[in-house]
């Protein structure tokens, strides 16, 4: 029951898009697709870099520090929520429907704070390779400090 009702609260904005009639296109909209379209790239990529990463024998056991990697310990979850926040800015047809951010809002505190990165992070925190990758390399948003968002 559980799983059904994050999961509702998180597509709220897809469903919005569907059901609602109002044919104005707004620049937030294309904000969205761009976000959206920059979530994507980060989301696939990430993921076909640790792919390719995971498929060299000799890099067993070893972490990925290179390419999305370099800019963001968790390319992959970041991009996962730009997605949702570009899909939220593309539903925002009016101010009443602001409410829909709960979306966003929720993938993104369900990857930082309780699943994905948490995780990730425990998993590999007494690592030193990880440990010095981690002084370097935001947590989560690339460019913003050290220790990221």
């Amino acid at each position: 029951m559980v799983q059904f009702l994050l999961l509702f609260l998180i597509a709220l904005p897809i469903i919005q898009v569907n059901v609602d009639a109002n044919s104005h296109f707004y620049w937030w909209q294309i904000l969205g697709i761009i976000i959206w379209i920059i979530g994507f790239i980060f989301e696939v990529i990430g993921d076909r870099q640790l792919e390719a990463f995971k498929k060299v024998p000799k890099n067993k056991g070893k972490l990925l520090t290179s390419g999305l990697w370099s800019l963001t310990r968790h390319p992959n979850y970041f991009g996962e929520t730009m997605c949702w926040w570009g899909i939220f800015l593309i539903s925002l047809t009016t101010l009443s429907s602001l409410w829909l951010v709960i979306s966003p809002l929720l993938i993104t505190s369900l990857l930082l704070f309780v699943s994905g990165v948490p995780i990730l992070e425990k998993k590999y925190k007494n690592r030193q390779d990880f440990r010095e990758y981690a002084k370097i390399t935001p947590k989560f948003v690339p460019f913003i400090g050290k220790k990221g968002l």
